[in-house]
C-alpha cells in the first residue's frame, strides 16, 4: 500500500516537525502538524521518484532495493525516536521563556496517534487525486500520445482539485465563518443599552447605528476611561475622550462608511481635540483597549479616535481571504480625514497619528501615502505586530543599518523610524526624534510578523541572527517543514501570554505612545504609575474605576 522510500521520508519530516518554532504547540496542534509534515514528505518524495522514472534513470529493484531501504530506515527511525524523546523538552524551552505551564509527557502517545490519523486521511485523499489523474490520462491516451495524455491529465486533475477546494470547500467554509462571526457580532446584550450622551457614537443624534456597530465597536465606544477617572489619575482637569466607530454592516461601500465616520467626527468635534488618531481595527473589528486607554490617560482625555470595521474574520483568516477589504477601507478613511485635517488652519489642527494592530497595522501602513503627505505630514504613526506582507515595513527593513538585526532594525539613527519590542523600548538609544515619528512594535516570537514564504526552501534571514530571549535556542531550519511550522505558529500566535507572540501588552503600548506622542509634562514616574494601572489583574486595558 505504501511506498517504502516516501514513507521513510515522511517519517523524517514528521520528526523534524517536533523541533521548536516560535510558538509552543499543544499535543493537538503538534499531532496535526506532524501528520501534515509526514504527508508533505511522502508527497515530495513520490514526486521526485515519478520524475526520476520519467527521465528513465535506472532504479534499484528486488533484493538490492530491500537492502537499501533497510539501510536507510535505520537512521531515519533513530532520528524519529530521538525527536520524539526530545519533543517535550523542545516545547518547554519556549514555554519557560514565555512563563507558560510545561507540557505533560503523557500527551506524547496521543500526539503520535493523531499524527498517524492525519497522515492516513491525507494519504487517502492523495490516492483519490491519483485515481482521478489515472482516469483522465487513460481516457486521453485513447485519442492522443501517452506523453501528452499524462501532461494534460495532470493539468486537468490539478484544475479540478484547485477548483473544488478553493472555489468550493474553502469558499463555502469562509462564507460560513463570515456569517457566523457576523451573527455573533450583531447579537446585542439587552443589559447593554446604547450610550445616552450625544458625544458618544451610537448615542442620541449619532450617525453610527448602535445595532450595526458590531460587538467590537460597541465595546470600544462604551469602554475606556471617563473624564473623572482620567482627572483622578493626572490630578488635572480632563475631557471626555471621543471614540468614533462605524460598523461594517452599516453601509456596503467602504467609501460610504468612511464618509459616515467623517460626519460623526464633525458632529462630535473630533478635530477640536489635541490628539487625533485614525485607527484601523484587527480583522474582527477589535480595538485593543490596552492601547487606547493608555493614550487617553496620557493626554488628559483630549483625544479623538476614529475607526471603521472592514471584516468579521480573525486576522489570520482575513489576511488570506479578505486581503483587500482592510486596505480599501482604511485608505478611504485616512484620505478623507487627512484631507479635512489639511484644510484646517495650522493653529487649529490636532496632532494627527495613524495607528493599527495586526492586520490593522498593515492596512494603516497601506493608507499612509508619503507622496501625498510629504508637504504636510502627519505627526506620526504607531504600528503594532505588522504582518509580514506589509510593504512599508519591508521597505523600512531593507533600509536598516546592516549591522542591526532584522528582528530589531535601526534606520538612520532612529530619527524618523524606530523599532521596539518587549525587551527593547523605543527610546533606548537616547537620540532625539525628528518631526515625523514612526514606531514599529514587534515581538521576535510573533510569526505573523516574521513568517517567511521563502522558508519553504530557504532559511529565513532572522534565523541567522542572534536569537531574542523569547525564542528557543533549539530553533532550526528544515525545508518545507519550517514553512509548515511557521504557518501553524501564525494560527496559534495569540495563544501566548501578553508580551509574547502576537499578544502585545499594556506596558508596551504605554512606552510606544509616550515615545511617539510625547505627552506634555509627562515624566517617567507618570509612565510607571500608568503601567501599574493598566494590563493588571487580567485586564487588557486599564483600571478605569
Amino acid at each position: 500500500m505504501f511506498s517504502v522510500l516516501p514513507l521513510l521520508s515522511g517519517l523524517l519530516f514528521a520528526a523534524a516537525s517536533l523541533t521548536p518554532s516560535l510558538i509552543p504547540r499543544d499535543w493537538i496542534m503538534q499531532g496535526a502538524l506532524a501528520g501534515v509534515s509526514m504527508a508533505a514528505g511522502y508527497l515530495a518524495t513520490q514526486f521526485l521518484l515519478a520524475l526520476w522514472r520519467t527521465l528513465q534513470i535506472p532504479v534499484l529493484a528486488g533484493r538490492r532495493a530491500t537492502i537499501a531501504h533497510a539501510v536507510v530506515a535505520v537512521p531515519v527511525l533513530a532520528v524519529l525516536v530521538r525527536c520524539v524523546a526530545l519533543a517535550d523538552d523542545w516545547q518547554n524551552s519556549i514555554r519557560l521563556r514565555m512563563d507558560m505551564p510545561l507540557v505533560e509527557a503523557t500527551n506524547t502517545t496521543k500526539m503520535l496517534l493523531l499524527a498517524a490519523a492525519v497522515f492516513l486521511v491525507l494519504f487517502v485523499i492523495g490516492k483519490l487525486v491519483q485515481g482521478l489523474f489515472d482516469l483522465l490520462r487513460l481516457r486521453l491516451a485513447r485519442h492522443i500520445p501517452v506523453a501528452s495524455a499524462n501532461v494534460l491529465g495532470l493539468l486537468l486533475a490539478a484544475m479540478i482539485v484547485v477548483t473544488l477546494t478553493r472555489d468550493g470547500v474553502v469558499n463555502a467554509a469562509m462564507r460560513m465563518a463570515d456569517s457566523s462571526y457576523a451573527a455573533a457580532q450583531h447579537l446585542t446584550d439587552p443589559n447593554t443599552p446604547p450610550p445616552s450622551e450625544g458625544w458618544q457614537s451610537g448615542g442620541p443624534g449619532s450617525v453610527a447605528e448602535w445595532g450595526l456597530m458590531g460587538a467590537p465597536g460597541r465595546d470600544f465606544v462604551t469602554g475606556g476611561p471617563r473624564a473623572a477617572a482620567i482627572s483622578a489619575f493626572t490630578g488635572q482637569p480632563a475631557r471626555e475622550p471621543l471614540r468614533i466607530y462605524i460598523g461594517l454592516a452599516q453601509e456596503k461601500d467602504a467609501e460610504d462608511r468612511a464618509r459616515l465616520a467623517l460626519d460623526e467626527m464633525l458632529r462630535v468635534g473630533a478635530f477640536d481635540r489635541k490628539v487625533l488618531v485614525v485607527a484601523s481595527p484587527t480583522g474582527t473589528g477589535w480595538m485593543d483597549p490596552a492601547s487606547y486607554d493608555a493614550l487617553e490617560y496620557m493626554h488628559n482625555g483630549d483625544v479623538a479616535t476614529v475607526a471603521v470595521q472592514y471584516s468579521y474574520l480573525q486576522s489570520p483568516l482575513a489576511l488570506i481571504f479578505e486581503t483587500d477589504a482592510g486596505l480599501e477601507q482604511t485608505t478611504a478613511l485616512t484620505r478623507l480625514v487627512y484631507d479635512h485635517w489639511r484644510s484646517l488652519p495650522l493653529d487649529r489642527r490636532p496632532r494627527l497619528y495613524l495607528h493599527g494592530i495586526s492586520l490593522g497595522a498593515w492596512s494603516s501602513m497601506y493608507a499612509f501615502n508619503p507622496f501625498q503627505m510629504m508637504n504636510e505630514p502627519v505627526s506620526g504613526a504607531f504600528w503594532v505586530g505588522p504582518p509580514f506582507p506589509s510593504t512599508l515595513w519591508r521597505q523600512a527593513n531593507s533600509a536598516r543599518d546592516p549591522a542591526s538585526p532584522l528582528i530589531l532594525p535601526e534606520v538612520d539613527d532612529g530619527e524618523v523610524i524606530r523599532y521596539a519590542s518587549q525587551f527593547a523600548p523605543p527610546d533606548r538609544s537616547g537620540r532625539p526624534w525628528g518631526r515625523l515619528r514612526i514606531l514599529f512594535l514587534q515581538h521576535a516570537s510573533d510569526a505573523i510578523v516574521f513568517y517567511s514564504p521563502t522558508s519553504l526552501w530557504r532559511r529565513p534571514e532572522w534565523m541567522n541572527e542572534p536569537l531574542a530571549p523569547d525564542v528557543s535556542p533549539a530553533l532550526g531550519f528544515t525545508p518545507i517543514v519550517t514553512q509548515l511550522q511557521l504557518a501553524v505558529d501564525m494560527l496559534i500566535s495569540t495563544s501566548t501570554p501578553p508580551g509574547f507572540g502576537h499578544i502585545y501588552d499594556a506596558e508596551e503600548y504605554i512606552d510606544g505612545w509616550v515615545s511617539v506622542t510625547a505627552p506634555e509634562g509627562w515624566t517617567q514616574a507618570d509612565t510607571d504609575r500608568l503601567k501599574a494601572k493598566c494590563g493588571k489583574g487580567g485586564l487588557l486595558g486599564c483600571d478605569n474605576g
